[in-house]
Formats: C-alpha cells, structure tokens, sequence
C-alpha cells in the first residue's frame, strides 16, 4: 500500500514538473509583457504601453496577418489533401506505386526542414524563370507550409480511418448509398473530431514555422516569426512579447473551444450510440 501510494505521488509530482518546465517560459514572457521596464528581465511595473505600442507598429502588424493568412489557407488546404491521401493510403491497399506515394507522404516529417525549404526555393526559382510566376511572398509561403502540414494530416487523419469500423460504410452501401453518399453521411461525420485536430496542428505548425518562410517569402512578405527572429539579432523589447502573449491567447482560446465542441460531440455520439443499443 504504501509503495502504490509512493508510486501515485511521485508520477503526480513528475508530472507537474515537467509541465511546470514546458509552461513556466510562456508565463514568464506573458508577465514580462506587462513590465514598464524596456529591459526583458528587470521588473519595473505594471503597463499596458507595449500592447499600446503594437498599434503603431506597422511592420508586426503586416506580420501577424500574412501569418495568419498563410496559416489559414495551410490547415484548410492540408487538411483536404491530407484526407485524400490518409483514405487513398487506407482504402486502397495495393495499386501500382504505392509505396513511392506513401514515402513521398511521409518524407517532410522527417526530412530537416532545411532541405525542404531549400529544395522548394530552387525548384520556384526556375518555375518563376521559366513561366514568370509565382513571385517569392504569400504563394511561396504557402505552398511550403501546405506541402510540410499536409504530412501531418495525413498521419492525423489516417489514424483515424484504420480505428474505423468498416462494416458501417458497407451496411449504408447496401441500404443503396452510392459511394459519394457514404462518404458524406457516413465517414465523414465519423472522422470529423480527426480533421480539426488536423486543422488546428497545422494551423499551429504554420504560425510559428521560420525556416521554410524565410527561405520562401519575398520583399514585402514577412511573416510574424521572421520579424521577431530579425528584430532578436539586435535585442528584443517588450512589445515583442506583447505579440507572443496575444498570439498565446488567441491560439489557446482557440485550442479551448475546439476541444469543448469535440468533448461535446463524442458525448453526444455515445449517447446515441447507447440509445441505439436499447432500441
């Protein structure tokens, strides 16, 4: 007894050490965004300027919306083909170059991010030479970020359809759904809690990527991160953890209300589920 309570405790402090490890250098950066002080590290008082600061700072502005831009376009678009390649991966389990689609899936995920980044350089580069477009800045960005958040949908979303129950897509094929029906009214209802996370990884992953948008952005179009990461080579200032706090709030209430709507929506399907079940 006195061992299993020795064990419970200890694995309860180990946890709360390591998550006060991971959490404490965000509450650090939130309290510090609050400090009067233009020193990072020395505590002066309690202010709102640096927030007030960030109105009439031009460049972190353009920043924080060309990454939110791009992170929106790159979890919409990767969750979608992301989805297409997890069910051509799990639905089909042989055709010719299977293996070749399911490598080159799966490469970004363990590719440095270095190589890809300047793998997709030259290869827009002589695209631009050749055709004339696409010119280095929202496009580029993006089509970077889709191709590295697209792996981690896949894996997210085919996780999901392999726990999948495929009696359930049969019996609605012979109730006489056709395939496009069964997909809509059927699976996807199923995998539907796989594709937000799907979307809120990626979205996340987009946000705060640096080196794939500073070898593919352009004069013009920097994202947030490569403003802060240039501005740290000459000293950072409070307002730049104004910006880390703000994105911090917006990117947990968003992590907060997702997770509610699908706590929400599993409680509802076992609900259903355990009313079918005595019906």
């Amino acid at each position: 007894m006195k061992a299993s309570r020795f064990n419970l405790w200890f694995g309860r402090a180990w946890l709360a050490a390591g998550f006060f490890f991971l959490f404490l250098p965000i509450v650090a950066l939130v309290v510090y965004s609050f400090n009067d002080s233009p020193l990072p590290n020395v505590w002066r008082g309690f202010t709102l300027r640096w927030y007030q600061s960030l109105l009439n700072d031009g460049e972190i502005i353009a920043g924080f919306v060309l990454s939110l831009k791009v992170a929106f376009l790159t979890a919409c678009g990767s969750v979608v083909l992301g989805t297409v390649a997890a069910f051509v991966l799990v639905k089909y389990k042989r055709f010719a170059g299977r293996t070749v689609f399911s490598g080159m899936v799966n490469a970004p995920l363990v590719m440095p991010e270095v190589v890809v980044g300047l793998s997709l350089l030259l290869m827009l580069v002589s695209v631009q030479r050749a055709l004339g477009f696409p010119e280095r800045g929202l496009v580029t960005i993006w089509i970077g970020h889709l191709l590295l958040g697209m792996a981690y949908a896949t894996v997210v979303v085919q996780s999901r359809l392999q726990d999948l129950n495929p009696r359930l897509e049969e019996a609605a094929m012979d109730l006489g759904a056709r395939p496009a029906q069964v997909f809509w009214l059927v699976t996807l209802p199923m995998i539907a809690q796989s594709l937000v996370s799907a979307w809120l990884l990626t979205f996340t992953i987009s946000l705060d990527d640096v080196v794939l948008s500073n070898f593919l952005s352009g004069p013009g179009a920097t994202t947030m991160p490569l403003v802060i990461f240039s501005r740290a080579r000459l000293g950072l200032n409070p307002s730049v953890n104004a910006v880390a706090a703000i994105t911090v709030a917006v990117v947990s209430i968003g992590v907060i209300v997702a997770s509610y709507v699908i706590a929400r929506r599993e409680r509802q399907r076992l609900l259903d589920a355990a009313a079918a079940a005595r019906a």
